[in-house]
């Protein structure tokens, strides 16, 4: 892969996983009910939302930014590295917020692709 076609991979990425931050910043302050089943009863569930909403808008601009990229892939992963913790406790569940235990499950593995993502961002740096 030549290094421009390597760059213009870099950016695609970087510019779907910064549209994905910013969707879900939005949505974790539009409709907080709706992310409340996949936080633990020992959080408090509008600040646990309001903070996560805060971290994904700003990994969304450090994803945005060429030369925050890097550390924006790294902000990523460690954003999903942090989430890790509730897609298992979801998969524990009798009835897991994505619905069935097979739906969580995928979302567990997708939540490695997406670690592993944010690692190659900020590895191509």
């Amino acid at each position: 892969m030549s290094s421009t076609s390597s760059a213009r991979s870099g950016t695609s990425l970087a510019l779907f996983l910064a549209a994905l931050m910013f969707l879900s910043a939005v949505a974790h302050v539009v409709a907080p009910e709706a992310y409340a089943p996949l936080i633990p009863p020992f959080l408090p569930v509008l600040p646990a939302n309001y903070l996560a909403s805060f971290l994904e808008a700003l990994v969304g601009v450090a994803l945005l930014k060429k030369q925050w990229r890097a550390w924006g892939g790294l902000g990523f992963g460690l954003l999903m590295v942090g989430f890790l913790p509730l897609h298992i406790w979801d998969l524990t569940r009798d009835e897991p917020f994505v619905g069935s235990t097979w739906a969580a499950a995928a979302r567990l593995f997708a939540q490695f692709f997406l670690i592993f993502l944010g690692w190659r961002l900020w590895k191509k740096g």
